[in-house]
């Protein structure tokens, strides 16, 4: 299973990564979050500078509306987008969520901005609401068509990809036996403890190293 594929081409010598999503991405940007994490990883690379561009519920159409303030203005030379549960949840909780249609049209219209300035843009397909690895959670359905929908725009469009969905539900099938919908990977069946930042981190930082640009991963272990 094709779980990560780096974008090809070196990374330049000043890496501006910005990390580009919802409260997952803002929890992410907090002490042991996962874009703390890779920040702490990457210290030792070179002149990298890592911001995070997280918003709590935001979806496609609020990033869209935010990408010159809180991501253009840094000219990165790498953008993260980690979206598509909101898109999904919302819907399911009364508060609208992102229909299909304009769910791609937005992500596309985002990836094509930010790709004409040069920079490389990496794609995570929305990871869980519920930790069930067995399909039986009630979004399953939903957030596996908006993470096909993720994974045809990143081929599409030569994105980087950090496949979140597969890599969650390899790593619920193995250290999920008892079928739990939260406390794994999540502490609430959406937000990450630990654990999830972790896999995140380490999953992303599997394209974001320069050993890595050029490359793709057929598999990833943990």
């Amino acid at each position: 299973m094709l779980l990560a594929i780096s974008c090809a081409g070196p990374l330049p010598r000043a890496e501006r990564i910005v990390f580009f999503g919802d409260s997952i991405t803002e929890e992410g940007n907090s002490p042991g979050g996962y874009v703390d994490l890779i920040r702490n990883a990457m210290q030792n690379t070179g002149n990298v500078t890592v911001t995070g561009a997280g918003v709590s519920g935001d979806r496609v159409p609020d990033l869209l509306e935010r990408l010159e303030n809180d991501v253009m203005s840094h000219r990165p030379t790498t953008v993260v987008i980690y979206i598509g549960i909101n898109d999904v949840w919302h819907k399911a909780l009364g508060l609208g969520g992102t229909p299909p249609d304009t769910f791609e049209t937005g992500l596309r219209n985002i990836v094509r901005q930010i790709a004409d300035t040069g920079a490389r843009v990496i794609l995570c397909t929305p990871s869980v609401v519920g930790e069930k690895y067995d399909g039986t959670n009630p979004l399953d359905p939903e957030l596996d068509r908006y993470a096909a929908i993720t994974r045809g725009i990143a081929k599409s469009m030569g994105c980087g990809l950090c496949d979140l969905r597969a890599i969650f539900l390899l790593h619920l099938g193995q250290f999920n036996p008892d079928n739990r919908d939260t406390g794994i990977l999540t502490r609430d069946g959406v937000h990450l403890n630990g654990r999830g930042n972790t896999l995140v981190a380490e999953s992303l930082l599997l394209l974001l190293s320069p050993a890595s640009a050029g490359t793709r991963r057929d598999d990833v272990e943990h």
